[in-house]
């Protein structure tokens, strides 16, 4: 009698085939995370400042121009060309708005900053995130916490890298931020009140440009 020989359809696999899937699928997995934790564990090699320089520089710029918050501003941004040329330094001083976590102030790409006050929600990030203030006062607020912390002129709040706080800046309020960590991962939250809420699509976009282009500049030189 003829053997009939049952036909595998494509929808069908076969346990050597799923094998073998499921093993590359694994390497992948253990080798991609092997980069990732060699390229955590020597960020060092990829950071440019150091939060001790900025807080200096931070201190100084206060202590030579006050409460003239534009000539802080230009005394930073000199200094820091000054010191890390080859243009890791954004000199070109345009003030875009931005929002995240229900916040909503104005930045240039070397600081941000807000002149009326504001508060919302920290973001939970993948970097560590130091804010230099310049002018003015921030309030932060931990889950648990019967007191605000206060940070005035010429103080860092330093955001821990994996924890969130609700902060406030009454009135006027201007700081020197700097994220040291995994940054692309902290424009989702940047970019997510634009995308969903404000709908200001012409500040989204140019954002994205300015930041995206000093990222890819500094990607290229291989620093952060």
């Amino acid at each position: 009698m003829p053997s009939h020989r049952k036909k595998q359809t494509p929808s069908q696999k076969s346990p050597r085939s799923s094998t073998g899937t499921l093993t590359i699928l694994g390497i992948s997995v253990a080798l991609i995370s092997a980069v990732l934790y060699f390229l955590n564990s020597h960020l060092e090699w990829f950071y440019i400042f150091s939060p001790s320089e900025l807080h200096d520089l931070s201190l100084r710029a206060i202590s030579t121009h006050g409460n003239d918050t534009a000539a802080v501003v230009a005394f930073i941004a000199g200094e820091m060309s000054e010191k890390h040329p080859g243009g890791y330094v954004n000199l070109d001083q345009e003030w875009i708005f931005n929002n995240a976590g229900g916040a909503m102030g104005a930045m240039y790409i070397l600081h941000a900053s807000t002149a009326v006050g504001t508060e919302g929600h920290t973001g939970r990030h993948t970097a560590d995130d130091y804010f230099n203030i310049l002018k003015g006062t921030q309030l932060a607020y931990t889950p648990g916490a019967f007191e605000p912390e206060v940070y005035p002129q010429g103080s860092v709040h330093h955001l821990e890298r994996g924890t969130v706080k609700q902060y406030k800046m009454d009135d006027a309020c201007f700081a020197l931020e700097y994220a040291r960590g995994w940054i692309p991962p902290m424009l989702f939250f940047g970019l997510a009140d634009g995308l969903t809420s404000t709908l200001d699509f012409p500040t989204l976009w140019r954002t994205s440009w300015v930041t995206g282009k000093q990222m890819t500049l500094n990607l290229v030189r291989g620093k952060f």
